[in-house]
């Protein structure tokens, strides 16, 4: 029986090596989704996505059991993406980065795995409907875009990602709410 991830932590915070490694293995890609889809560039996702990883062994010994394990490693992750946006917004306000066709130096490109459709013709139809989808994702806020990340693909309930962002649940059904009408009015514009 492989043991919960809860276990694992508290053997993380007794410096267990193989214990870290089993916890990097189950979370590596789901983080770097997340990240991806706060942050909207590869590089970065993986730099903060590592840096989650240090925190999680730095500060495995203050988990307290309060909430999942999922909940407290999704929460420092969101929460060092936000800070890397404000510290990379900022860099580019004094360096005047960002393309002029984007307002707010948002990137409207898409990374995603590849999709091995069984009709091609069907496939391509779905794979246009979703890349039009993530970047109508894409030109959401950051803390929309990690509200329906979480949501839609590690298909969180509103009361994890509340303590995944450190929010009220209210909050949380906001932004899905208003991210929805924002996905509405761009698709339909499409």
């Amino acid at each position: 029986m492989e043991p919960s991830d809860e276990a694992l932590c508290q053997r993380v915070a007794e410096r267990d090596e193989a214990a870290f490694d089993l916890l990097v293995a189950r979370y590596q890609e789901r983080a770097y989704r997340i990240a991806w889809s706060v942050l909207r560039d590869g590089e970065e996702a993986r730099d903060v996505s590592q840096e989650a990883f240090i925190r999680l062994y730095q500060a495995a010994g203050g988990f307290g059991g309060r909430a999942r394990f999922s909940t407290w490693f999704y929460r420092i992750l969101v929460n060092l993406c936000l800070d890397h946006r404000r510290k990379h917004a900022w860099w580019k306000r004094v360096l005047g980065g960002g393309r002029p066709d984007e307002p707010d130096g948002r990137e409207a490109v898409i990374e995603r795995q590849p999709a091995e459709p069984v009709d091609p013709l069907a496939g391509l139809g779905r794979e246009q409907v979703m890349t039009q989808l993530w970047a109508a994702v894409a030109t959401l806020s950051p803390q929309q875009r990690a509200v329906v990340t979480l949501h839609v693909q590690d298909e969180l309930p509103t009361r994890e990602i509340a303590g995944v962002l450190s929010c009220s649940e209210a909050t949380v059904r906001v932004h899905l709410h208003r991210a929805l009408i924002s996905l509405r009015a761009t698709l339909g514009k499409a």
